[in-house]
């Protein structure tokens, strides 16, 4: 079974139909019989591209690619951060989800943090780190849907760790911005000779090799009760952490049932909470009331809309979201179609809403990947550190940074989403899925706030406006301001003209570059069931691409 793989560490009505001379997008899709790996950068993509003409299923190239990209984007995501996925099976046509987050630990308390004069979660430093969730998880889906022995799979990232990568041009600028690194340990691995590594300059962590070596060797007991859990709990011990044995070792990964809702006759798929994919779907459900701008996505009506229906969702999301083991989250209530009518009907098509409050429903930075094999089979995977280098801390001899995730519980004991020792924060990444006939593609787009909202963009330009999986990736989009209210930060691409209509409005801009990043850098795959074609497509907003599998030809 050949595999196409897409990855990022992020559809359309008919088969695209879009010539190369009427295309506004940057890039071409990558079509094939074969498998496509597609990530936000080209070593990783042509490292999951090997892994399947080795015979590896989609699931192994993702790990593979994954992995790759914990070496390569080191501030963006790796071993020390979290892991979502889906995973659609074409035989069965079933969805299966994998929540791959980790737990606050045992003694990481409100009252802990209340006796070192904490007002409010501290965003990084070693009372921000929870579990790191990746290694079960790539182990989770291996054991259900590998082919490729663990070990192999392993194989180009150590290369890459040890012998070197040179760095590109984006993640150059993205390491730029993280360079107020106050942990010396963190210091001596990621800016070596004091300087962030320069654009082509070979970069090499041996301690990460060796990290990834005892993974391949031992499987995920050498993260989560070897000498790499013994690593963890030393620079956590050192550094006034909380971190126990048993808070790594008795921690496992969840199968979870994804959520969907429908958005004009396709069926869209996001996990459900502790994730934020649950905004993206009363989203789209809150766009559907009305029809689609026939002047075009990026018209001021439908700006309009969409950035209306993001506030009301994410005012509903910032209240209700937490980890369902400890919270009733009404996800149905949330997802009803009557409830989107009735949030509808909070939007003024003529003026902008700059203090959107959740309602009451019914009760009852990112890597990206996905992958699609020549039978239909799709993995989409997301995996992060959240901010650029997590924590800031990096586990000593041992070369990766540990995730802050935990700066995203709130130390308010009333909210769903308080801090409790062996609870899961609010997580903003999330993999999606959708389908419609003989179509399905996996998709996602990275960026924290930025993806419930890029999710529906992207599910709009597909369904509504008929582009191809690259061009859907490309178009111009906003997303969320920092400061919300009516703030919003959106393309240049997108007219002057229609930001003067929609300032009139009321609503706020920062104007950034075009194929800015801030919007994140998405990858997706469509697998077409009918034709026995795949497509692939990476963001021009990344230094990635989306690269086939050689077909096995003899020369």
């Amino acid at each position: 079974m050949r595999v196409v793989v897409l990855l990022t560490f992020s559809v359309f009505l008919l088969v695209p139909s879009m010539s190369a001379q009427d295309r506004s997008h940057a890039r071409s899709m990558v079509i094939t019989r074969y498998g496509i790996v597609a990530t936000s950068h080209a070593l990783a993509s042509t490292a999951g591209a090997q892994v399947l003409a080795r015979g590896g299923s989609a699931v192994d190239a993702a790990i593979a690619a994954n992995a790759v990209l914990g070496v390569t984007e080191p501030m963006m995501n790796g071993i020390g951060g979290d892991l979502f996925a889906l995973y659609w099976d074409a035989k069965t046509g079933k969805l299966y989800g994998l929540n791959a987050s980790g737990w606050a630990p045992q003694a990481l308390t409100i009252a802990h943090l209340a006796a070192k004069g904490a007002t409010s979660m501290p965003q990084s430093g070693i009372d921000t780190v929870t579990v790191p969730g990746a290694v079960a998880g790539w182990d989770q889906l291996h054991q259900r849907f590998g082919r490729l022995p663990w070990k192999e799979i392993f194989q180009p990232a150590i290369f890459y760790a040890d012998r070197g990568y040179p760095v590109p041009e984006l993640i150059h600028a993205f390491w730029e911005d993280a360079t107020d690194l106050t942990d010396a340990e963190s210091r001596r691995v990621y800016l070596p000779g004091g300087q962030v590594p320069a654009v082509g300059a070979i970069f090499h962590n041996a301690d990460l090799a060796k990290a990834l070596r005892a993974i391949a060797t031992e499987g995920p007991k050498a993260f989560y009760r070897g000498e790499i859990a013994r690593a963890i709990l030393e620079t956590s011990k050192g550094l006034g952490g909380t971190m126990s044995a048993e808070d790594l070792a008795q921690f496992a990964p969840e199968w979870v049932e994804p959520i969907s809702t429908t958005y004009r006759g396709w069926t869209i798929y996001e996990l459900p909470p502790n994730g934020q994919g649950m905004a993206a779907l009363e989203m789209l459900n809150i766009m559907e009331t009305s029809a689609a701008s026939a002047d075009g996505p990026l018209s001021a009506a439908e700006l309009h809309k969409k950035i209306e229906a993001m506030k009301l969702a994410y005012a509903d999301l910032g209240r209700y979201n937490a980890d369902p083991r400890f919270a009733k989250v009404p996800v149905e209530g949330l997802l009803s179609k009557d409830y989107a009518k009735e949030r509808a009907q909070h939007i003024d098509p003529a003026k902008a809403n700059c203090e959107a409050s959740p309602g009451t429903p019914a009760t009852s930075e990112t890597t990206y990947l996905s992958a699609v094999d020549r039978e239909g089979n799709i993995v989409s995977l997301i995996q992060s550190n959240y901010a650029e280098f997590g924590s800031g801390i990096t586990v000593r001899g041992m070369g990766f940074a540990l995730q802050n995730r935990g700066a995203l519980f709130s130390l308010d004991p009333s909210h769903p989403n308080a801090l409790v020792p062996r609870k899961r924060p609010f997580h903003t990444i999330i993999p999606a899925f959708m389908e419609r006939g003989d179509q399905h593609i996996g998709f996602g787009i990275m960026g924290g706030a930025n993806q419930p909202l890029a999710h529906a963009q992207f599910v709009s330009n597909v369904v509504d406006y008929g582009m191809n999986i690259q061009a859907a990736l490309e178009t111009a989009r906003f997303t969320v301001s920092p400061q919300r209210g009516c703030n919003i930060v959106i393309e240049s691409r997108v007219s002057s003209e229609v930001r003067d209509k929609l300032t009139a409005m009321g609503h706020k801009f920062r104007v950034d570059r075009e194929y800015s990043t801030a919007m994140g850098r998405g990858q997706a795959v469509l697998h077409d069931t009918r034709a026995k074609v795949n497509y692939g497509a990476s963001d021009a907003r990344a230094d990635g691409a989306a690269e086939p599998e050689p077909p096995p030809v003899e020369w």
